[in-house]
């Protein structure tokens, strides 16, 4: 018996029907040990050893494997075709021989492009060892991002708080964002005319001219700079007589653009599918695992993680036939196309994006795929077979036009083009981010000396634009531009910044939040050689250096540190004060905008005395008065952000922060959007000075939902939350619709439900809510229903419980029904991941936490004491605890951190999760 090890379960599946009984193939899950989260798991004082840790679920797999290698004749360890890949299969043969199972069992690895029959069995017939080089480029990539992360991370938390996190790429990624903006904001719109003659050949054809030059002088787009020059040229435009001046036709050719690496599928399926780079991802890895056809599981694509663009000479002929089948022999080149690489570090050592069989077209496959899937494979399958394709023959035609008004002479000029030949434009034309198209459209017959008749002059007055924000497309090629990070990786990259939310999509654009300016902003200040563009791809070129094989891994590192370390420690001394007067300077203009009429943008609007500054609070950064206390006016950090003026103060006299946004028709108040302490929150009315009035009605913001997106009418309807949806079939008392402190939920009576992603607490209907109360009062836990229904994260499916997160008297939790797991105090309970609830609970319970008991009210505190007598209390518990263990539970919190050392490395699954400062920083990491 051999074993096989891949990533997936879905590959195990499929490739142990290919290899037949002779063989057990086992999926690892991904990646089977990480670093602890902890200080200590990257040591340079140890020339850079490294922890590494297995998590709960790595070290099931890890026992399954050992289990199935006992007796086995060979272990093939083959996980996915790149440098992750390479490390999962050193760490899956790192853990097997520290349990010493292997015994002189042979070991090998192979690699597939795709999972087919064809592939996987070339593979076992060319087996090799580890590449250790790719394993070196591993752990310095790794060991780098760590290094940042929990090094960076905790300044920025201590001198800017609010911010999340800074990692090594994607740090640079948001300066890329935050830099974009900059550029619009400062942008001065330039006026220019543009001039058009409409003209008509004697047989009847009409086409439009430009003006291109007058008086032998060449005239460019901005030199008409104002509507009296225009309003000269039209003037003498619609006295001239016009004459053909020349005519000259030009042939050019149109060539296929290459199949898809990860990079350019990622740009083109964000631009023609709407889908972000991690959707894109997520759906490539079911087609390359497989779907099941005519019963048998067969992966559609190959690898999609790849910087290659050449294809198998197979797969190109493959292609060859079916262009000659599909579109006739004068769509196939003589010759076939080859391709080559023109990014900045490129990986070429593995095959483009393709279909496995270009003969299997969407069409005959759709059926068997869901809408995303069957979408992606088109797109895939189209560019493959496009890039092999005729190309396309053109004719490019330009007139240039003389107008004669007395002695003057003014040009004009009009360019078309004919497609002669279609080519690969018959299937595929790629698609284009912010450029306008620059193909004109065909031009009537003429010839040079020809007269022509003036239909009409039109003069257009025009501004120029901005640069436009990054779309998740353009953003993705600006980075490969760059040699920033890798394609394997930018999907995270983007993932991550949205989810610190440093940035936000609005419109289909990545617009920094004002989190992500003042993170930025503060490394640029005080580490602005890390987030240089220059620096991360030199360092991004020497771990490529260092997969070569030509560089030592550790002394990539050890020049890191030496400089990156220093910078650091010269932090330690830095005054909050520094940072705000930095930040004040750098981002002056976004925090600060001109007035228009040209007063002081940092003057206090309330008491006038005062000089507006950045602020550091408890719930992050805002613009106070100097004169606080006895001034407590505060703002948003974009004054622009709320109510579009520079002073924080609206047009129509409201209070600062607060835009009007109308009457509401029934009582006649006025319904506003205000900045408050927590986010922005509409109102109905004004509060009253009176000792006994009524709050004036507001309402919080749904998740996702902008001050900008606000209208009267939308702002009326979160005013009238909550709103009746649905009778209980049962009861027949109402059930609520409403926003709460963890988002949208509906009610019946003390049973809550939240609402899903994609529900809109306006809009949820009748059965949604009924069929969501029914559940959540079926699957209850005992006694009375929670007064706060948390937020469902998932289903930990080694226990089958569900994960709710939940707002606890000492702050927010964790809980499978049986174990409360407290979350760190820097981890936001609306950012947990299943996973990281999963981590939180396992090592609760892992160190004897669990739910008391009804009626047994000491024995949590005893339980609590006799724990922290044990090894196990070494590290720090920050979980949820039952009332009557209060006192104990904040004795935990005082547990030595050196203690944390004690815990031997193998049995230190807990002290990821359980430690509350470095859990924390896990995320930093990234």
């Amino acid at each position: 018996m051999k074993v096989v090890v891949v990533e997936s379960p879905a590959k195990a599946k499929t490739i142990n029907k290919y290899l037949g009984r002779d063989y057990e193939v086992i999926a690892s899950f991904g990646h089977i040990r990480d670093l602890p989260a902890k200080d200590g798991s990257v040591d340079p004082e140890a020339d850079f050893n490294m922890i590494w840790e297995l998590d709960a679920r790595g070290s099931k797999q890890v026992s399954e494997i050992a289990r199935a290698v006992k007796g086995a004749d060979k272990l093939i360890l083959a996980t996915d075709p790149d440098r992750e890949g390479e490390a999962i299969s050193w760490h899956v043969l790192e853990a097997l021989n520290a349990r010493k199972v292997l015994k002189g069992i042979p070991v090998e690895r192979v690699t597939f492009n795709a999972i087919t029959k064809a592939s996987v069995e070339t593979a076992m017939r060319q087996p090799r060892q580890i590449d250790q080089a790719l394993v070196d480029a591993y752990l310095a990539r790794r060991a780098l991002d760590y290094l940042v992360g929990f090094n960076l991370s905790p300044v920025l938390w201590r001198k800017l708080p609010g911010a999340r996190s800074a990692g090594r790429v994607q740090s640079v990624a948001l300066r890329l964002v935050c830099e974009r903006e900059v550029e619009i904001e400062r942008f001065k719109p330039r006026e220019y005319w543009s001039l058009v003659a409409t003209l008509s050949t004697a047989d009847g054809g009409v086409f439009e001219a430009r003006l291109v030059g007058a008086d032998g002088k060449r005239i460019q787009r901005l030199d008409v700079g104002n509507g009296e020059d225009a309003a000269a040229f039209k003037r003498d435009l619609e006295l001239a007589t016009f004459q053909v001046a020349s005519v000259e036709a030009k042939p050019a050719k149109r060539h296929p653009q290459p199949p898809f690496t990860t990079s350019t599928l990622q740009q083109e399926a964000s631009r023609k599918l709407g889908m972000a780079p991690a959707q894109t991802m997520r759906v490539a890895q079911k087609l390359y695992e497989g779907v099941d056809i005519g019963g048998e599981t067969v992966g559609l694509i190959t690898y999609m993680r790849t910087d290659g663009v050449d294809m198998a000479p197979e797969a190109i002929a493959d292609a060859r036939r079916v262009i000659g089948r599909e579109f006739g022999d004068t769509y196939v080149p003589g010759v076939p196309r080859k391709y080559s690489v023109k990014a900045k570090n490129a990986q070429e050592a593995h095959e483009a994006v393709r279909p496995t069989e270009m003969g299997r077209l969407p069409k005959q496959v759709a059926r068997m795929l869901d809408p995303e899937q069957a979408k992606l494979y088109d797109l895939i399958w189209t560019r493959t077979v496009a890039s092999q394709m005729e190309s396309a023959e053109l004719e490019r035609t330009t007139v240039d036009v003389t107008a004669s008004v007395g002695p003057r002479k003014i040009d004009l000029r009009a360019t078309g083009q004919v497609v002669k030949f279609d080519g690969f434009l018959t299937l595929y034309q790629e698609g284009k981010d912010d450029e306008e198209d620059e193909d004109g459209k065909r031009l009537p017959p003429m010839k040079a000396g020809e007269a022509l008749k003036r239909e009409r002059i039109a003069s257009t007055q025009h501004f120029t634009e901005p640069p436009p924000r990054f779309s998740e497309a353009s953003l993705v090629k600006r980075m490969e531009e760059l040699g920033i990070g890798r394609p394997s990786t930018y999907a995270a990259v983007l993932q991550t910044l949205r989810d610190r939310e440093y940035v936000k999509i609005e419109k289909k654009r990545l617009q920094p939040e004002d989190k992500g300016r003042l993170v930025t902003g503060f490394l640029e200040s005080f580490f602005k050689r890390y987030v240089e563009y220059d620096f991360t791809a030199d360092l991004e070129g020497q771990l490529d250096r260092v997969s070569n094989a030509e560089i030592d891994w550790r002394d990539v590192l050890r020049d890191f540190w030496r400089d990156f370390s220093a910078a650091v420690g010269g932090t330690k001394e830095l005054r909050v004060t520094e940072v705000l007067e930095a930040l004040n300077t750098l981002l002056g203009d976004h925090i600060f905008p001109q007035k228009a009429d040209g007063s002081n943008p940092r003057t206090c609007p309330t008491c006038g005395s005062g000089q507006l500054s950045l602020k550091l609070g408890k719930f992050g950064s805002f613009v106070g008065c100097s004169n606080y206390p006895e001034c407590k006016f505060t703002r948003q950090l974009s004054a622009a952000g709320v109510d579009g003026e520079g002073d924080g103060s609206s047009p129509d006299g409201s209070p600062p922060g607060t835009r009007l946004l109308g009457n509401d028709p029934v009582s006649g108040l006025p319904v506003t959007i205000r900045d408050g302490r927590f986010g922005p929150f509409v109102q109905l009315g004004e509060a009253s000075t009176e000792k006994d009035a009524a709050k004036p009605k507001r309402s919080s913001l749904p998740k996702g939902v902008t001050p900008s997106m606000v209208d009267l009418e939308k702002a009326l309807r979160l005013l009238s939350l909550p709103r009746e949806v649905a009778k209980h079939p049962e009861t027949g008392e109402p059930i609520l619709a409403n926003l709460g402190r963890f988002g949208p939920y509906v009610q019946h009576g003390k049973t809550y439900a939240n609402l899903g992603k994609d529900d809109d607490v306006l809009e949820v209907g009748a059965n949604r809510a009924i069929d969501l109360i029914v559940a959540k009062e079926q699957g209850g836990g005992r006694g009375r229903p929670s007064s706060d229904p948390g937020r469902p994260i998932g289903k930990d499916e080694a226990t089958g419980r569900e994960l709710v997160v939940k707002a606890g008297k000492y702050g927010p939790y964790v809980t499978d029904g049986e174990v409360n797991a407290t979350l760190p105090k820097s981890t936001a309970a609306e950012a947990l991941t299943l996973a990281e609830g999963i981590d939180l609970v396992n090592a609760k319970r892992a160190a004897g936490g669990g739910k008391p008991s009804r009626g047994r009210k000491a024995a949590p505190a005893r339980g609590a004491k006799t724990a922290a007598r044990k090894p196990a209390k070494a590290t720090k518990d920050v979980d949820a605890p039952a009332k009557s263990a209060a006192k104990p539970a904040a004795k935990k919190r005082t547990a030595p951190k050196a203690a944390a050392a004690k815990t031997p490395a193998s049995k230190t699954t807990a002290s990821k999760t359980t430690v509350a400062k470095p859990a924390a920083t896990k995320k930093a990491s990234g």
